[in-house]
């Protein structure tokens, strides 16, 4: 099964500034009087408040009831940030790691993110392990990552407890700890966050630091699945296909491969195109594995190949094809696929849909006896190879 680990991403999000004394310009800024909102914060933010001049920024950042202009966002955020605003510290600093009006620099990035993290600001907290995780203008430290990821997971931080768990999972900047892997993917699980709840679910499916648990698997593969994980949906549907913990639904499992599939996934492509085939869970509609196949094929999963080759040669679900027949094998047989190379000895052996020639039949067998380990000479009258494949992968 696959298996994502740890997906990392700075947080650049604006949030609430939390002005104290400026009910007036928040009130006018929520019911979408910006210039209202503008009037009463710019008198402030002139007179050194800060928490005004952070409204600004943001205002300015955002082209919120004015013009959105980087450098002045710059300027106001610089000034409540010199005042010791932990907001405007943080924003200060993503500007400089993003090179938004200035140029990047992520000596001032970190600067600025470490004053807003010693103040206690998870988002800066995050960004500093990220940071220090990545190697990003400083040397990559992965114990410095852990400690600042701990900071901001311990404020609940879903991103950081992800990536806490991935640490204590891999035994990466901290020692392996299976059973705090499990307890921080489970705290950014229940914040919804997809990654931790598709990592909790493997855990549980293949028993890795905690009791096999087919039913928490099914759980939490679901709610990553419903979320849109690729990984997941794939997963839930090998688990309907198979019977694995569940009773086994046909049905169900071409639901969840036809929406991996529907994103792109090649192995869920080649599975729903093999239950089109096998008429598993759904009509049996070669027409509709060919598709499928085809789109497998196109991103090279060579068990698609294999099988268009078969298609194309006996005309299942197209018309039969020599030419495309080989072309397909070929592609497949070019990936070491052994019975690809079987069947092209074949077809050229049996004139099937190719003019007979024996040079290039016996050239395949060989080539299909190497890529099995077989390293006796062909002598011609080789067996048919097992036609279509319908291999759960």
């Amino acid at each position: 099964m696959h298996f994502k680990r740890a997906a990392i991403a700075l947080f650049f999000a604006l949030a609430s500034s939390g002005l104290a004394h400026a009910d007036t310009g928040q009130n006018a800024y929520d019911r979408g009087d910006h210039k209202a909102a503008l009037d009463y914060w710019r008198p402030l933010a002139n007179k050194g408040d800060a928490a005004a001049q952070l409204k600004l920024g943001e205002m300015y950042k955002l082209g919120d009831g004015i013009e959105k202009d980087l450098k002045q966002a710059l300027k106001w955020y610089r000034k409540a940030a010199e005042q010791g605003n932990a907001k405007a510290e943080f924003d200060l600093g993503a500007m400089y790691d993003k090179g938004e009006g200035i140029a990047k620099d992520h000596a001032q990035a970190i600067l600025w993110y470490r004053k807003a993290a010693d103040q206690g600001y998870a988002d800066a907290q995050y960004n500093l392990g990220v940071i220090y995780d990545e190697g990003e203008g400083v040397p990559k430290d992965r114990t410095l990552a852990f400690v600042w990821y701990s900071k901001a997971a311990e404020q609940g931080n879903a991103a950081a407890q992800f990536n806490v768990g991935v640490m204590y999972d891999n035994g990466d900047g901290v020692d392996q700890d299976k059973s705090q892997a499990i307890a921080w993917y489970r705290k950014a699980a229940d914040q919804g966050n997809v990654d931790a709840q598709y990592n909790l679910a493997i855990m549980y499916d293949s028993g890795e630091g905690i009791t096999k648990d087919s039913g928490q698997a099914l759980s939490w593969y679901r709610k990553a699945a419903d979320q849109g994980k690729i990984e997941a949906q794939y997963n839930l549907a090998v688990m309907y296909r198979d019977g694995a913990g569940v009773p086994k639904d046909g049905a169900r499992a071409v639901t969840w491969f036809r929406k991996a599939a529907d994103q792109g996934d090649a192995d869920a492509q080649y599975n729903l195109g093999t239950m089109y085939a096998d008429g598993d869970g759904i009509a049996e509609d070669d027409v509709e594995a060919i598709a499928w196949f085809r789109k497998a094929a196109d991103q090279g999963d060579v068990e698609a190949e294999y099988n268009l080759g078969v298609m194309y040669r006996d005309g299942e679900g197209v018309a039969k094809n020599g030419p495309e027949a080989v072309g397909w094998f070929e592609k497949a047989a070019a990936e070491n696929y052994a019975d690809a190379a079987l069947n092209l000895g074949v077809m050229y052996r049996d004139g099937d849909g190719v003019p007979a020639d024996r040079a290039k039949s016996l050239e395949w067998f060989s080539r299909a006896k190497a890529m099995s380990g077989d390293d006796s000479e062909p002598d011609g009258n080789e067996d048919m190879p097992l036609q279509r494949k319908s291999i759960p992968i």
